[in-house]
């Protein structure tokens, strides 16, 4: 019985000396991968890499920001990145959050941003989850009086929404708004926190990582990227 149980702690040893070398090995590459994205970033921003210096920007011509709401109060970090998208000529971008905390810092940003010569001729956008969830009530309103009351489709008919009718719809509402070509992410979560979805069809999305931790060189690779993919959009 000794015998048995000595085996099993020895057995739990082992494991756990495995888990703590294999998060060895795990944290040890991700701390590399860091230092050479961090190296290349400053390289990228002091133009050593040359490849980087000829963007085609004017493929960007909207640009949307998702930020974490717990980091959308960092106020200064979110004018210093559309101080550096606006000094790689982005002009038209729509700042998005969940919960509405980049709205609320609306006049803040709007007042950095209008007393700013980079700024000049740029369009902001602010919106959050509760101006998708308005607009989607607005749109079934809209269908509702104005295309199914109106016809004699039966009950179980006008029930059912087909995408292009809740496309035409938001846009009969005034809530169709541009889609963005290129998204940028910028928090924990690798998603689009609930953007709109109707206006994300084709939209490249890319997660930037914490907004703390945001570098300029790393924003300028993720243009580049994007500039240099081909695009194919179905029909």
């Amino acid at each position: 019985m000794t015998v048995k149980v000595e085996l099993q702690k020895i057995g739990i040893l082992g494991l756990q000396l495995m888990w703590h070398f294999l998060h060895l090995i795990l944290s040890s590459f991700y701390f590399v991968v860091g230092i050479a994205t961090t190296l290349e970033s400053y390289l990228i921003s002091c133009g050593l890499l040359r490849k980087y210096n000829r963007l085609s920007i004017e493929i960007v011509k909207y640009l949307a920001i998702v930020v974490d709401s717990d980091e959308a109060y960092n106020t200064l970090k979110i004018i210093e990145l559309l101080q550096w998208l606006a000094s790689l000529g982005i002009r038209s971008i729509c700042l998005y959050d969940v919960e509405g905390v980049l709205k609320q810092s609306k006049e803040i940003i709007l007042k950095k941003v209008n007393n700013a010569s980079v700024f000049q001729d740029i369009t902001l956008e602010f919106i959050s989850i509760s101006d998708g969830k308005e607009a989607v009530a607005k749109a079934a309103n809209f269908l509702l009086e104005n295309k199914f009351r109106k016809t004699n489709m039966s009950e179980d008919h006008r029930r059912r929404f087909s995408e292009s009718q809740m496309t035409e719809a938001l846009k009969a509402v005034g809530c169709g708004g541009p889609d963005p070509d290129l998204m940028l992410v910028y928090g924990p979560i690798r998603c689009h926190l609930g953007f709109p979805a109707w206006r994300i069809p084709y939209t490249e999305i890319l997660h930037m990582g914490p907004l703390k931790s945001m570098k300029y060189g790393s924003l300028v690779k993720a243009i580049y990227k994007f500039t240099m993919v081909r695009q194919n959009y179905g029909k």
